[in-house]
C-alpha cells in the first residue's frame, strides 16, 4: 500500500504543502480553523508523520519531557493528563520521568537519552530543579515555581485564590480562619499559606498557628482531630486534606458548615460530591498545562528572555462554607 504523503493531506484539506508541515512540526503559526482542516484530513487519511526522517530534517524529535516527584497526587496527575493532551494538540509525543530516589540530574539525563526537544517540571520537583545543573541544550518550563532567570515559569496566581477564600469567610462573619497547611518547601503550599496570612493581617484578624499536613486525606483527618474548639472556619490547602477533615469533624460531632466552614483548593473532580459538596478554589490544570506545552515549544523555536505566566484561580461556593452561627 502507498504510504500517505504530505501533498496527499495538502490536496485534501485544500491548503498548501507548507501548512501541512507546520502543523506536523507543531508550528503556532497556524490559525486554529485550519490546524483542525489538517489534523481532520490526517486522520481520514491515516497520515502518520515520519519522526526520524523529521528530527534528521529539523533537528527536533517532536517529544517532550514532563518531570514529577510522583504522580500519585491528585494535582501532578491532572497535570499530567492536561499536558499530555496539550502535547497531542501540537503534534507532540510525551516521556515522563518521576523522580523516585534519583536525582533531578539524572532525570534530565534519561530525558536527554531519548531524545526529548525540552521538559516541563511539576510542582514539588521544580525546588530540585531551581539550582540543579540543566543541560545546555535542553529547554525547560517549571508549574509552579517562584521567579527565575534560568527558565520560563508557568504558575496558578496560589495566594490569590487563598485570599479570596479567606476573605470571603470573614465576609461571613467568622472572627478568624483557621489554616490546614501543605507541606513545608512546596512552592504551591507555601504560596497559599502566604494568600491565608496576607488576607488575615489585612482585615486586622487573628492569625493561628498553622496545622501541617502532608497533602493525603489521612493528613487532614488526624490535623483534623487537632483542630481548636473555638475554630469556626478552616482554609485547607487542597481539597484531600479538606475531606480528611470533614471526616474529622462529623467523628467528633461538629457539623459543616453549622458549627465549621470548609474550604478547599484545587476544585478535584469529586469535590462537588463530598459531603457536604465543597466550597473550593478552582485550580485550572487544563489552562495550566496548555500554557505550560505552549510556552515550552515556543522556547524550542525561539529565543529571548524568560517568561512568567499567571493564571488566576475562582472561588468555588458550594454547601460547606456558612455563616458564623451565633
Amino acid at each position: 500500500m502507498k504510504r500517505v504523503s504530505m501533498a496527499d493531506v495538502a490536496a485534501r484539506a485544500g491548503v498548501s504543502g507548507q501548512t501541512v508541515s507546520r502543523v506536523v512540526n507543531g508550528s503556532p503559526r497556524v490559525d486554529p480553523a485550519t490546524r483542525s482542516r489538517v489534523t481532520a484530513a490526517m486522520d481520514a487519511l491515516g497520515y502518520r508523520p515520519h519522526r526520524a526522517a523529521r528530527a534528521l530534517r529539523t533537528g527536533r524529535t517532536q517529544t517532550l519531557g514532563l518531570v514529577a516527584t510522583t504522580l500519585a497526587t491528585t494535582g501532578n496527575s491532572r497535570m499530567l493528563q492536561a499536558v499530555a493532551d496539550a502535547a497531542t494538540d501540537r503534534g507532540y509525543s510525551l516521556v515522563v520521568a518521576t523522580l523516585g530516589g534519583e536525582t533531578i540530574e539524572t532525570a534530565f539525563e534519561r530525558l536527554r537519552d531519548q531524545g526529548v526537544d525540552g521538559a516541563i517540571v511539576l510542582n514539588e520537583a521544580t525546588a530540585s530543579a531551581r539550582d540543579a545543573a540543566v543541560p545546555d541544550d535542553l529547554r525547560l518550563v517549571v508549574v509552579d515555581a517562584p521567579v527565575a532567570d534560568r527558565f520560563d515559569v508557568v504558575q496558578t496566581a496560589h495566594a490569590e485564590g487563598a485570599a479570596e477564600a479567606v476573605r470571603y469567610l470573614l465576609g461571613l462573619g467568622h472572627r478568624t480562619v483557621h489554616h490546614l497547611a501543605g507541606p513545608t518547601g512546596s512552592f504551591s503550599a507555601d504560596e497559599r499559606e502566604r494568600g491565608w496570612r496576607e488576607a488575615l493581617a489585612a482585615a486586622g484578624a487573628q492569625t493561628p498557628e498553622p496545622l501541617r499536613g502532608d497533602w493525603s486525606a489521612a493528613s487532614g483527618h488526624a490535623r483534623g482531630v487537632e483542630l481548636p474548639a473555638e475554630a469556626t472556619a478552616v482554609f485547607a490547602a487542597n481539597d484531600q486534606m479538606a475531606l480528611g477533615l470533614l471526616r474529622a469533624l462529623a467523628e467528633s460531632g461538629r457539623p459543616v458548615p453549622e458549627e465549621v466552614s470548609v474550604v478547599g483548593f484545587d476544585d478535584v473532580m469529586d469535590a462537588a460530591d463530598y459531603r457536604p459538596p465543597l466550597t473550593t478554589v478552582r485550580q485550572d490544570f487544563d489552562t495550566l498545562g496548555a500554557c505550560a506545552v505552549e510556552v515550552l515549544v515556543s522556547r524550542i523555536e525561539t529565543t529571548g528572555p524568560p517568561r512568567l505566566v499567571s493564571i488566576s484561580a475562582e472561588l468555588v461556593v458550594r454547601a460547606s462554607s456558612g455563616p458564623v452561627s451565633h
